[in-house]
């Protein structure tokens, strides 16, 4: 717990060396370190660096939901969309994965800051579940970037029109 501790607060100070130098002295690591560890390396903007490592995790553990968010997460902050496609389309076939909200809100800001708007406005379509403020937040940020005010206004509507329909 110590060791992973070190790890969060590390990457979570830009030290991340230093993080991973912990990591690698572990004599044994759970699935929190990996994806601690991942996480870490997701949030500096390392995605080759944590797609070489999740290879490596399969060794130790079997990969989670939370595992996949910092995966998806590395991708889209390293522009990787891609190897995020690969990882969103085997999530479940590959490796039994239910998408669990949070994966949701990684894809859609995946897609969404690659510019490809409708697609993730279809996978937001396509949710098993209801889509939260995370979610709808991304691509609406998305929308601003790529200037397609047009689709942002829609899902807004949309997303009024179903919160009355439930009140």
């Amino acid at each position: 717990m110590v060791a992973t501790a070190l790890i969060n607060m590390y990457a979570k100070c830009g030290r991340i060396d230093d993080a991973f130098r912990v990591f690698k002295v572990m004599p044994r690591r759970n699935i929190v370190t990996w994806n601690t560890m991942l996480s870490g390396l997701a949030m500096q903007g390392k995605g080759d660096m944590v797609l070489h490592l999740f290879a490596q995790m399969f060794r130790e553990v079997k990969p989670d939901d939370v595992t996949f968010a910092s995966l998806l997460s590395a991708c889209s902050h390293s522009g990787l969309v891609v190897q995020g496609r690969h990882l969103i389309y085997s999530l479940e076939s590959s490796y039994g994965i239910k998408l669990s909200a949070e994966n949701y809100s990684c894809i859609v800001d995946l897609l969404g800051r690659a510019g490809h708007l409708e697609e993730a406005e279809s996978r937001i379509r396509r949710m098993l579940i209801a889509p939260h403020e995370v979610v709808l937040g991304s691509l609406l940020g998305s929308c601003s970037v790529h200037k397609n005010l047009e689709l942002g206004e829609c899902l807004m509507k949309e997303r009024k029109t179903r919160d009355l329909a439930i009140k």
